[in-house]
């Protein structure tokens, strides 16, 4: 931790979509290197070298070296590792001050502030795994969503964050999406919150995570009981709150294998006696600032020792 507000060193965990993403927003960074990091014809492992993250970056048509959204201030990427080293060298080449790249996951939370651990389409399987090494040496990780793939994993990370007195964050885009906040201001609009619905996230847990947490983040936490159902997974899950007369009182559908989506959107409905409500297409144009919000959080986390 950094008490005296100087910049937190950060040891990156996975240089997948995610690790370039964020990466983009918290570490200075030449633009056109990330819109184009690989030679004509040299394959790709992630999305992002293929321009993925720089897309919704930089979204000025006439001049792709101008950022468009929230860059956060305050860190510093000195270590970096991935299962494909040639990935870890590649995003190390992206930015102005080239991290190191190491050989072990192990080795990332040597000599830093702040693990973090990128998951763009995981399912949080391998999550205690890469967390223990920098929490059993009292380094704060951030650990992208999910937490973990088993509640034992999940007991574990935190476990090991208590016995070994650091923070620790776990946070969705969608729970820290600043136009989420905006819908959920609109709620009274329809009287008396009778029902939500949700579509959006697809099939795979990575994304159903995040229709989850987009539903926490609109509607509120306090869930008292699921149903899901699915021919292959749980593709149409509702959340129930237990009769509280602050959350919806019929609940929350949330639909998320709906098929293609426009540029990943979900999209938000909520109804009572006084009408309905729908919000604009919550997609990758509005995710970065999610991004930026939850580093503002782990910034907060890293210079206090409190965990978001």
């Amino acid at each position: 931790m950094t008490k005296d507000r100087s910049p937190i060193r950060v040891g990156l965990i996975r240089c997948d979509t995610h690790g370039a993403y964020y990466g983009a927003l918290m570490a200075k960074h030449d633009p056109l290197q990330l819109q184009r990091p690989l030679s004509q014809g040299q394959p790709s492992r992630y999305s992002w070298q293929e321009g993925g993250a720089h897309y919704y970056h930089y979204t000025d048509y006439a001049n792709a070296s101008r950022m468009t959204v929230d860059f956060v201030e305050g860190f510093r990427i000195v270590k970096v590792w991935d299962e494909h080293r040639d990935a870890a060298e590649c995003l190390a080449a992206v930015f102005k001050h080239p991290p190191e790249v190491c050989d072990r996951f192990e080795d990332v939370s040597d000599d830093v502030d702040l693990v973090f651990i990128a998951d763009c389409n995981g399912d949080g399987s391998d999550h205690l795994e890469l967390a223990r090494p920098g929490l059993e040496r009292s380094v704060p990780p951030f650990v992208d969503k999910p937490l973990a793939y088993t509640l034992d994993d999940a007991r574990q990370i935190v476990n090991l964050a208590e016995e070994n007195g650091v923070p620790l964050a776990a946070i969705s885009i969608l729970r820290a999406l600043p136009d989420a906040a905006l819908f959920s201001n609109r709620l009274a609009e329809v009287g008396p919150l009778q029902f939500g619905c949700i579509q959006g996230g697809g099939p795979s847990l990575a994304g159903q995570i995040h229709t989850i947490s987009l539903a926490q983040h609109i509607f509120g936490d306090g869930v008292t009981a699921v149903r899901a159902m699915g021919d292959e997974g749980p593709n149409t899950i509702h959340l129930e709150f237990g009769g509280r007369t602050d959350r919806p009182s019929q609940g929350v559908t949330l639909n998320c294998d709906v098929g293609l989506v426009w540029h990943c959107a979900f999209h938000v409905s909520a109804f009572g006696p006084a009408g309905a409500i729908h919000s604009a297409p919550l997609g990758d144009f509005v995710f970065p600032f999610g991004a930026a919000e939850i580093l503002r959080q782990v910034r907060e986390m890293g210079h206090t020792g409190r965990s978001p």
